[in-house]
């Protein structure tokens, strides 16, 4: 559903703005408002069932997703900042004129960079002591 509202939106707002009377035209818009945000935000509660269902998940494979991507995210960060310039160096010295494969790290980054931004508010939480 939440995927048709950026396709729905300008229809429904030009089907709005059709509406000759001021007054009424305003009150089908705040409707469409209020609906919209009915939407999105039972959207935003049963995706937040689904998390606290899964971090409550007793089995690694459920509950460790999360963690396992951001391990993922550190390593190739890890690979990607130590390992692949002392390769470079490495083969430089002792293997001139080799080189080493262009890493992708735009992927990487676009994945890494959010969750580092949603643990610095997990941090927040915690030292304000809003969470466990």
């Amino acid at each position: 559903m939440l995927q048709l509202l950026p396709l729905l939106m300008p229809i429904i707002t030009e089907l709005v703005e059709r509406i000759p009377d001021p007054q009424a035209q305003a009150k089908a818009a705040a409707e469409m408002q209020a609906k919209v945000i009915d939407v999105l935000s039972a959207s935003d509660s049963a995706q937040l069932q689904v998390n606290a269902a899964e971090a409550a998940h007793p089995s690694l494979f459920v509950a460790g997703w999360r963690p396992a991507v951001g391990w993922l995210c550190v390593l190739g960060l890890g690979v990607q900042t130590v390992v692949y310039p002392l390769a470079g160096w490495a083969l430089t010295v002792y293997a001139p004129g080799t080189s080493l494969p262009q890493i992708d790290t735009e992927t990487l980054l676009g994945l890494l960079v959010p969750m580092l931004g949603i643990g610095t508010l997990r941090t927040v939480e915690k030292l304000k002591g809003a969470a466990r």
